[in-house]
């Protein structure tokens, strides 16, 4: 027996007849044609004339044959050769190591997988191939006729099963393309899903945004129902109290009072510069506007202004400022700087004791400036750490102390504008540490129009 006759005897075909030449609508014509006046539904003839349309609209079907029989190989593409209304072209590769590089370097439409290779044995082969070629149909084909096998494969990701001794040319044909279709609206499922999922995270979030802003938009009401009636209140009763006893009051008296109105109004001001300053934030018109300044000098200011203006009404509570290191004019942004080292100086000033003491150090290093704040106050509860910098939220232990809440959301925005980091340390009853690292400008920054054009007060 020659080696053709043996090969052929083992795919249960006649040489022959593989090498004979039909056409693909002569034999569907004769095959399906008869079933649909013979004993097939229509149903049926629909979908066994559904592969062969897939087969005719593809002008070729580039194959990856990963078999190490060379002998089956050349049986496989002798049985497709015969098939004149559809063209394929298979590229043969004898282990999966060479058919993964195959798959990765070039186009094919499906792959046919023998499950016996030299490197690989079972369907542990189907996991590399899925994996590098996540798109690409496969179709397994094996010499057992095992249904458990046959079902395992297709849970474990092939399109297909074939048994090779029971291969015809419409057997092969059918499973190739069929394969082809099932990837092809698996892959369209599998890209609607993440779509739908994607909208769905999106629609999630989005909901989830707006109750978070209505939330805000409540809080925000009832801050400023309670925050400015305050100040409203006390300049009312001290306008009163100057119109109807001006006679009565000594001139200290009315000297107090009218330090009253000016202290409200100067409250409500800087509510309005905080609501201001936090809309400008959450549209994305907070920008860096620099120019040249003593960063050192600025500092020893602000820590003189705070220490001559809020002591009066915090108590004794001095900031002492060191600079730590040389630290030349340099360009910077000071509406931001003011507005971080403003609410971190004087939230440490408000929480601390009467007779404590608050240090601001100024620490030069090569590329960022780190300016760190330590208060020996009344600390910050660990629950409440994760949300302080939430706007309008506040610690439990705040007491009466008053506040609006978005002091340190400011804060956390402008370290964020600026391209810097905050980070705080804190121990109840014990003080609190807030550090903060902003970037230095060395270079002459050329600052667009729409940032000089903002306004941060």
């Amino acid at each position: 027996m020659n080696s053709a006759s043996a090969v052929s005897k083992k795919f249960g075909t006649n040489l022959s007849i593989v090498q004979s030449r039909f056409r693909l609508k002569d034999f569907s014509d004769r095959h399906w044609g008869k079933s649909l006046n013979g004993n097939c539904s229509k149903s049926r003839y629909a979908k066994n004339r559904a592969w062969a349309n897939i087969m005719v609209s593809s002008s070729c079907i580039n194959i990856l044959l990963i078999e190490d029989n060379l002998a089956e190989a050349r049986l496989l593409r002798e049985i497709l050769r015969g098939s004149q209304g559809q063209t394929f072209e298979i590229i043969h590769a004898q282990r999966l190591a060479d058919g993964l590089q195959k798959a990765t370097q070039q186009r094919f439409d499906v792959i046919l997988l023998d499950l016996t290779l030299p490197d690989s044995e079972g369907l542990s082969s189907l996991i590399p191939l899925m994996e590098s070629v996540p798109d690409l149909p496969i179709v397994v084909l094996t010499n057992h006729n095992d249904d458990h096998l046959a079902l395992d494969a297709v849970r474990a990701g092939a399109q297909d099963y074939l048994v090779k001794r029971n291969a015809s040319l419409e057997l092969l044909v059918r499973s190739i393309c069929y394969a082809i279709e099932r990837k092809q609206v698996a892959e369209k499922l599998r890209r609607e899903n993440q779509s739908l999922e994607a909208s769905i995270k999106q629609r999630t979030a989005e909901l989830t945004k707006a109750q978070e802003l209505n939330q805000l938009k409540s809080e925000f009401v009832s801050m400023l129902s309670h925050d400015f009636r305050n100040p409203l209140n006390t300049i009312l009763l001290s306008a009163g109290l100057l119109e109807e006893s001006r006679d009565r009051l000594t001139p200290e008296q009315q000297v107090n009072y009218f330090q009253m109105i000016r202290n409200a109004i100067k409250d409500m001001d800087q509510l309005l510069t905080e609501v201001l300053l936090l809309g400008r934030s959450d549209s994305g018109k907070l920008k860096c506007h620099f120019i040249p300044l003593n960063l050192e000098e600025f500092c020893g200011h602000l820590v003189d202004n705070i220490n001559q203006s809020q002591q009066p009404i915090y108590g004794h509570c001095p900031i002492i400022f060191r600079c730590l290191g040389e630290l030349p004019s340099e360009l910077w942004d000071t509406n931001l700087v003011r507005h971080i080292l403003n609410n971190l100086l004087t939230n440490a000033v408000k929480y601390s004791a009467p007779k404590g003491v608050v240090y601001f150090d100024l620490m030069v290093e090569q590329d960022v400036i780190v300016f760190q704040i330590t208060d020996q106050g009344i600390g910050i509860p660990p629950e409440a750490l994760p949300k302080l910098f939430n706007p309008f939220y506040r610690a439990e232990n705040v007491d009466n102390i008053a506040g609006t809440g978005l002091g340190l959301t400011i804060v956390q925005r402008c370290v964020e504008v600026y391209g810097g980091k905050i980070t705080v340390v804190s121990e109840l009853n014990q003080g609190t540490t807030f550090t903060v690292t902003l970037p230095r400008q060395k270079d002459l920054v050329v600052v667009n129009q729409s940032s000089v054009e903002h306004s941060y007060y």
